[in-house]
Order: C-alpha cells, then structure tokens, then sequence
C-alpha cells in the first residue's frame, strides 16, 4: 500500500536534476558576457570541437570545386567570382577566426555578437547588403534517445552564403550532393536559393525528430495501459522536455520565414518566395504537431496518475478487508488474551522458536504476496 507513493516521490529528485540539466541546455549565460559593451565578441555557450575548420564550395552551371581552406583569407580570392560562394565555419569559439570574417564581408558587430551567443532565439535581420539568419538544428543520433540542438547562423550576401555551426556534422549533406551531382536547381539559381535549400533542410530534419518522437509516444502508450511504473513516468518528464526543446526551436521559425516572404531585398531573385512559402507550410505542420505531441503527453502524465491512484486504491480495498477480518479476532483476544489453563504449547521446550518461526513465515508470505501483486 505505501510503496506506490514513495516510489513516485523517490523518482522527483532525478526529475527535478534533469529538469535543471534541461534549463542549463535551454537557457545559456555566460558572466563573462554581463557589463561588456554592446557588439563584444564573447563565446557563449559550450565549446564543442579543439579547433574551428572552414570549407569553401565554389560552384555555376558549368564548374564546381570543393575544398578545405585553413583561413578566411582563402575565401577572399574568390570574393568577386561569378560562381556562388559557400563558406562553412564548424566551431565558433574562436573569436579571431569572426573577427577576421566580419572585416573580410562588411559585417556588423553585433551580428557576430549573435552568432557567438549560441543560446540565441531564431531570428531574421535585413541589413544593407546582406541578410542574416539564427536557427537551430536539432539531432538525434541512431544509438541516443536524447535531441542536441545547435545553432545555426546565416548570412547570405550577392553571390555568397557564410553559416557558422558549432561543430562538425549537421542536416545539409543532401544539398552538398545535389551541388557536386548537379542535380536539380541549386546549381542553376543564386545565393538565395542555396539559402533556401539550407532551411528546407533544417525543417525536413525536423519531421525526422518528430517521427521518432511519435513512435516513443506510441510505445509509451502501450506500457501505460499495460503496466505503468516509475519508468514510465520519466519517460513521460524525458519526452515532455523534448517538447520543450522542440517548441522552444520551432516556434521562432515562423517568424524567420515569415520575414523572409515579406522581405524585398535585391538579394530575393523574382521565384524564390514561392520556396520561402512552401517551407512556412512545413513549419507550421512541425508546430501543429509539436503542439499535438504535448497534449498527448499531458493527457499520457494524467492517465499515468489516475492509473497509479486506482492501483493504490485497489490496494486499500484489499487491505481494508483483511483488517476488517482481524478487528473483532483482535478484539476477542484483547479481552480474553491467551489466559487459558489447558495450552498444548504452554509447557512446550520450543514453543518459543515454533513461535518466531510462525511469525517469520507469515511475515516472508505476506511480503511475497505483496510483490506478486507488485505492491512492493
């Protein structure tokens, strides 16, 4: 009968650390960062690779050519180049390497500022020649249950795209091979399009997240019913933390997009709103669904403690009538005890240890009774 509830109460402080571990991966401070002047280079946020690498994709219609470059000032070269530039810098906690990026393609201080603040909200910035973008790129590796988030800064100038990442590995394989294999638009449109294809990606990727989550749901739904335990409660806190982290990324997007549709920029070819269009469709179905998920999970942690609270009541019934049994019995012994001249066991050698004997073994088969009926 009491074992329901400690377990529960026992389970609360794994709860409450993995909820503060989820505030510390949602909202990143840096004291560092407090009282310095506005447009400060000052890495906020976990340092996640040694050093930073750069790859420059150079491509048209007709050439294309990919390579690592050991400074930003190899991608100065090709600054003027008729081909679309894309530069990707995976790790920016080397302050130097985007003071040196800033300088080299006019950008503003405090956009490197934001690029730096990896626990910035997604966002979309017009300014005079160029246009920047804060999204954030969630994964979810094969052999982990647990979503990583990382920030994704854009900036899309005439002819060149720049993204900052905080480390290696991300979504954007696909638009790399479409622009070695020369397959679709990419090679055939802009900046802005390459831009695009990033985004398309971020979002697709999205689906991917939402895909797995909805078969844990799924599987989380069969062992409520089934057998609900304290596992399945942290189940239940680990996938409404994800929800979270997935609200929290998501929701800003469509925002970002919905700047971009609006946005009159010389550096939007005539043709690319229609893209921008079809990827604010797919944000609103990721929201659409993120908010279906936490209404699941909400009615899933309702029906978890309703399952728990009719257990513990059918464990009342059972123990209420076992007392209900034993109250006049005990009353009965209370006013006669055991009093009696003619007891077998009264004179008895081992009447004493037949006696302990007794109670431990009813006290072992009432135990195993309780497990049997996982009480306990």
């Amino acid at each position: 009968m009491k074992k329901d509830v400690p377990v529960t109460i026992g389970a609360l402080p794994n709860i409450l650390s993995r909820s503060i571990s989820m505030s510390k991966k949602v909202i990143r401070t840096n004291p560092k960062k407090i009282g310095a002047s506005p447009g400060s280079l000052i890495h906020v946020g976990e340092r996640k690779v040694d050093s930073a690498q750069i790859s420059l994709i150079e491509y048209n219609t007709e050439k294309f050519s990919e390579k690592a470059v050991a400074s930003i000032d190899e991608c100065i070269a090709a600054k003027d180049d008729q081909s679309v530039k894309w530069i990707n810098i995976d790790g920016i906690h080397q302050v130097d390497i985007l003071e040196k990026c800033g300088s080299c393609f006019d950008l503003h201080p405090l956009v490197l500022e934001d690029v730096l603040n990896t626990g910035h909200r997604p966002k979309f910035e017009e300014h005079d020649d160029y246009l920047f973008l804060v999204l954030k790129m969630l994964l979810l590796p094969e052999d982990q249950s647990e979503i990583h988030t990382e920030q994704i800064s854009l900036v899309v100038k005439n002819g060149l795209v720049i993204s900052f990442q905080e480390q290696a590995g991300d979504v954007f394989d696909g638009v790399r091979n479409r622009i070695r294999t020369n397959r679709g638009r990419v090679r055939k449109r802009g900046a802005d399009y390459l831009a695009y294809t990033l985004l398309d990606s971020i979002i697709d990727n999205y689906f991917v997240i939402l895909e797995k989550v909805g078969e844990e749901i799924e599987e989380l739904e069969d062992e409520l019913l089934a057998n609900p335990g304290p596992a399945t409660l942290h189940k239940i806190h680990n996938l409404k933390r994800e929800m979270i982290l997935l609200r929290k990324s998501v929701w800003p997007l469509r925002e970002v997009i919905s700047g971009l549709q609006r946005c009159e920029s010389p550096l939007l070819a005539e043709g690319t709103e229609i893209f921008f269009k079809d990827i604010y469709d797919h944000t609103i179905q990721v929201i659409d669904t993120v908010e279906t998920f936490r209404d699941i999970l909400s009615g899933m942690l309702d029906l978890y403690l309703s399952s728990i609270s009719n257990r513990m009541n059918e464990v009342m019934k059972v123990l209420t009538i076992m007392a209900t049994i034993f109250i006049p019995l005990t009353f009965i012994a209370g006013i006669y005890g055991m009093n009696f001249d003619h007891m077998p066991e009264l004179h008895w050698q081992w009447g004493y240890a037949a006696f302990w004997i007794i109670i431990l073994l009813v006290a072992g088969a009432m135990v195993a009774f309780f497990k049997k009926k996982k009480w306990l």
